[in-house]
């Protein structure tokens, strides 16, 4: 089977593991942790690889908690995302602490990636469903020799990623009659009232949306060429960041970018799974519950990896 690899993005977690991590959060029925239902779904999709991009500060921790773990079971890699990784002839701003994105994160694994693959948050939960379409995706459809990058993305319907308990911010897709990405709009403070979704866009104007719009969650399959297309454009988001000490080289930013001028093409494949959160603190026990019942009904084993 063709080569594939899943790139978890975990340099956000903090270093001091345990209360307060959310991405370490216990939600599952024997402890599991979000990452581990992301793992267990990729490997089943047919995945070959994982590669956790965490900071070096935490690889030793992060190891005890979770790498050494999945790597009894899979093939795992480690890249490392640091401030100073910066093309040739730029430093760190003085005042800079906040990491340069995930754009930049991907980048550290640039090395690592030989293959096509799919990009994940550390502290989301997807679904099944989404891991086996990029995946089949990535095996079957995608076209590596063509000049315009062929990437795909998972598209999930906005009411299946909305918070009982407040506002969130989404990635609303336009999608032409092909099932192609044309767009993605960042939109704002998206909540539902009296069943009605709205939301805001980046001025604070007001947004009417619909519960079955689709929303970016950050689950993209790209290939090793699109790496190289990131790469390239580091450099000019570094000169025009100059003087903001908290710009971020974002992968959603770059991928709209590449669709806009025709260099790349992004397939939509809309997954009907319901995403999860802790996004607040009150998400954690809906999480816990959604997570048992999924297991209760056979979703899920009671021992993931057993």
């Amino acid at each position: 089977m063709k080569k594939t690899a899943l790139v978890i993005m975990a340099a956000g977690i903090g270093s001091r593991f345990g209360g307060g991590i959310k991405q370490l959060a216990k939600l599952g029925p024997n402890g599991e942790i979000i990452i581990d239902y992301s793992i267990h779904d990729a490997l089943e999709a047919g995945f070959n690889k994982i590669i956790f991009i965490i900071r070096k500060d935490i690889e030793a921790d992060f190891k005890e908690v979770i790498g050494d773990r999945i790597s009894k079971i899979a093939d795992v890699e480690y890249a490392f995302q640091s401030l100073d990784d910066l093309p040739e002839g730029f430093s760190v701003p003085e005042g800079r602490k906040k990491p340069w994105g995930t754009g930049q994160a991907i980048l550290a694994a640039r090395k690592l990636i030989d293959c096509p693959f799919a990009v994940i948050n550390a502290d989301d939960f997807y679904g099944a469903e989404g891991f086996r379409r990029v995946h089949e995706y990535l095996v079957n459809s995608c076209d590596e020799t063509n000049s315009v990058l062929d990437l795909c993305m998972a598209g999930y319907v906005l009411g299946n990623t909305l918070s009982e308990n407040g506002a969130v911010t989404r990635g609303v897709c336009s999608v032409d009659g092909d099932g192609n990405l044309t767009d993605v709009n960042e939109t704002f403070e998206i909540i539902k009232k009296d069943g009605i979704v709205t939301g805001q866009d980046e001025q604070g104007n007001s947004v009417a949306l619909t519960e079955d719009d689709v929303v970016s969650m950050n689950m993209w399959g790209l290939t090793p060429q699109f790496v190289k297309a990131l790469e390239v454009r580091f450099p000019e988001f570094l000169k025009g960041a100059e003087g903001n000490l908290k710009a971020e080289y974002l992968l959603p930013q770059v991928v709209g970018e590449l669709v806009k001028e025709g260099n790349a093409t992004v397939k939509v494949l809309k997954t009907n799974d319901k995403w999860f959160g802790v996004t607040y603190a009150e998400d954690k026990e809906y999480v816990q519950a959604a997570l048992k019942e999924l297991t209760d009904k056979g979703v899920y084993k009671e021992k993931l990896f057993g």
